[in-house]
């Protein structure tokens, strides 16, 4: 089987301004990267914008409701002072959750190995009762949401290696014995959360990272705390929260990540997941915004998913 590759012409549509970092051409340059020959194997899908239903389980109905009144019907609105919308943002963040919803119930089909979503806007910001971060939904809790309530699978997991900490999918997940999250991220930094004591009911697991850290702080951190945390876990299945914004040439923060060291992650991640469950994992672009450091990165990161 083959890695499953979602991603839509929509995402583009989401347009944030001028200067604005989560820009259409941070999609444009993985697309670039994902065309060359070697990714010709790749099972190429374009997502289904996600039911509201689906969106529901994670976000009230009031803030799905005041996030899609909040897109205007021409030029851009701020929702915050980091998170724009355009006219067809509300396509695109329907699209970006249908993403993850779709790959789940094709990755549980048994029609690819594993699924690579490129989607825009990011998600692991977004908090069940607010859009933030610019993020609008939260992608990867929409998913673990259908792996649990249309597959009826229990024990859902999510590693997140972005340079942020994604506060909004550790919100949704942090009082459910049965959903666990794991994130290395920069501390200080936007948007404050992720300290070591945030441990929810146990499921919880935080490894901030100083200023100036690399790999191998980064490899320590997984292979010393992430991974035993999340193998003795044990998922039913696997969301990967890629941001590639750890990057050594990354503006937005100060980590100095090599690209190896995403494949290499990558491939430390899929290795717990086929013990634990039948390599089933979804991954989904949250940050990165030097566009060749991020279309580099995000090339390893699925070619490493395509040689599970």
């Amino acid at each position: 089987m083959t890695t499953l590759y979602y991603t839509h012409q929509a995402f583009l549509n989401h347009e944030t301004g001028p200067y604005h970092p989560e820009s259409p051409d941070r999609l444009r340059a993985i697309w670039e990267a994902l065309d060359a020959p070697e990714f010709g194997p790749l099972d190429r899908r374009e997502p289904p914008e996600a039911t509201l239903a689906q969106i529901h389980r994670v976000h009230p109905h009031s803030q799905v409701a005041d996030v899609l009144s909040a897109i205007p019907a021409r030029g851009t609105a701020s929702i915050d002072g980091d998170t724009v919308v355009s006219s067809r943002s509300g396509e695109a963040a329907l699209r970006a959750c249908g993403a993850l919803t779709a790959a789940v119930d094709a990755v549980m089909a048994g029609e690819g190995a594993n699924a690579f979503c490129a989607v825009r806007p990011p998600g692991h910001h977004a908090e069940p009762r607010r859009a933030m971060g610019f993020c609008l939904f939260n992608n990867v809790a929409v998913g673990a949401m259908q792996a649990r309530e249309a597959h009826g699978l229990k024990r859902v997991a999510a590693v997140d290696f972005d340079v942020h900490h994604g506060n909004g999918t550790q919100a949704f997940f942090e009082n459910t014995a049965e959903l666990f999250y794991a994130s290395t991220h920069q501390w200080p930094l936007y948007p404050g959360t992720g300290a070591r004591t945030e441990t929810g009911v146990g499921n919880i697991v935080n490894v901030p990272l100083d200023p100036g850290s690399g790999s191998a702080e980064f490899r320590a951190a997984l292979t010393g705390e992430i991974l035993p945390a999340l193998r003795k876990f044990s998922p039913d299945f696997l969301f990967i929260s890629a941001g590639f914004d750890a990057h050594a040439d990354d503006p937005l923060a100060n980590l100095n990540l090599a690209t190896g060291d995403f494949a290499w992650a990558t491939r430390e991640l899929l290795a717990v997941a086929a013990d634990t469950c039948h390599g089933r994992v979804v991954s989904t672009l949250e940050g990165g915004y030097n566009l060749p450091a991020l279309a580099e990165s995000c090339a390893a990161h699925v070619r490493a998913l395509m040689e599970a």
